[in-house]
């Protein structure tokens, strides 16, 4: 194998080429990415950033000496448009064609947007720069969406005095992934600070002066950012052979095609720690199987299932949520440490008869490091909580 080509210049495709490096690959490796600057780290945008703790030089993965002992061909700026897998080309919107012998795509995702022109998304350095500027106080923002990313730059900007409504289609912001109870405790969070929280409306239109609802009303914003999800980015495989389906679909190696992988965001691949399908957004997976990646395809003879435990973080107020396994679709949750109330707490999650995840809330790290081995383990749920832990619904 002469030439790798990585498309895809965030967490997942730096941690592809470095492994490649490091893995004693001496060929000609590509490093294509979408947008000008050179890989930076994205969980920081919706708070460090946004909040203006930190300037963007301070979100660089690596230095430019670093990336330059790589020895990459880097193609910054200029997005992927089509893949010929018969020909083992990659087309860039520029004209040029980069060829392969294999390639990993790291493409990741764009946000969801709603009807309407205005709005601010978070995805990207220029995203939160341009809301950072907006963001003074006494500005009222409406943020849409109140998963964890839209938690988090709801936290930020009303740390930073706007005011802010925090608009859910859900009765209960993020029951579908950590359970009703534990959503409810977190939204508090919220309304305990004054944040206007509203459940259970469907935003159809961002307007001039707010968004609209579903019922014909208008909420009044000089700002709207809308956190409503993502989509991943995988248009530029259209007519490419390659399976698309949410996500490059991929087997237990993370392989979508012979000498093509996927990483990051993007990839649908097998779990068999979990027997599942799963298409995972967090940095620490994105960075770990980019690695997986590389390494599966420079050494096909030693390749290794890609079967983590999926681990995320968030920062809200004075919150410090984490979470390890896979919480969606589960059955039960448990609260086996702390106290909901007190929103100082281990959850635990069951999926079938085994521990699936298991999420903390304003406790330490070993707190939950325990039922990361758990989840690991595949531990049978009756031996691992005990019987007399209430269960608080799914």
């Amino acid at each position: 194998m002469r030439r790798i080509v990585v498309v895809g210049a965030s967490a997942a495709g730096l941690a592809a080429v470095e492994t490649l490096r490091r893995e004693g690959f001496e060929g000609t490796l590509t490093l294509v990415g979408d947008e000008p600057q050179a890989p930076y780290d994205r969980p920081p945008l919706s708070k460090q950033l946004l909040a203006s703790e930190w300037e963007s030089d301070r979100l660089a993965l690596r230095t430019p000496d670093d990336l330059a002992a790589l020895g990459l061909e880097l193609r910054l700026g200029v997005a992927a448009t089509g893949l010929e897998l018969a020909d083992r080309t990659v087309r860039l919107a520029d004209g040029s064609e980069v060829p392969y012998d294999g390639l990993i795509v790291a493409t990741g995702v764009r946000p969801r947007r709603l009807p309407g022109e205005g709005a601010h998304v978070l995805r990207t350095l220029d995203d939160a720069l341009t809301l950072r500027e907006r963001l003074t106080p006494g500005r009222r923002l409406v943020v849409v969406g109140a998963g964890f990313l839209g938690a988090a730059a709801a936290a930020v900007a009303w740390r930073l005095g706007a005011h802010v409504t925090l608009l859910e289609p859900a009765a209960v912001p993020l029951a579908h992934a950590v359970g009703t109870e534990v959503g409810q405790v977190l939204s508090r969070a919220h309304v305990d600070r004054g944040v206007d929280l509203r459940c259970g409306v469907t935003v159809t239109e961002v307007t001039e002066d707010g968004v609209r609802l579903a019922d014909g009303e208008v909420i009044d914003a000089d700002e709207v950012l809308v956190a409503v999800g993502s989509l991943p980015n995988t248009e530029w495989l259209a007519g490419s052979g390659l399976a698309v389906g949410d996500g490059v679909v991929c087997d237990e190696y993370c392989e979508a095609a012979r000498n093509v992988y996927a990483a990051g965001d993007v990839a649908r691949w097998y779990n068999p720690l979990f027997g599942s399908s799963m298409r995972i957004e967090h940095r620490t997976n994105a960075a770990e199987q980019g690695m997986a990646a590389a390494r599966n395809l420079l050494h096909p003879e030693m390749r290794k299932p890609f079967a983590p435990v999926p681990y995320f973080w968030s920062d809200q107020y004075d919150m410090k949520v984490q979470a390890y396994g896979f919480l969606r679709g589960h059955d039960e949750v448990a609260v086996v440490d702390g106290d909901l109330a007190e929103r100082r707490f281990v959850a635990v999650y069951r999926t079938g008869g085994r521990v699936s995840g298991a999420l903390a809330v304003g406790m330490p790290p070993k707190a939950i490091r325990l039922w990361r081995q758990a989840i690991a383990a595949g531990a049978a749920w009756d031996e691992a909580v005990p019987t007399e832990v209430p269960a608080t619904g799914a």
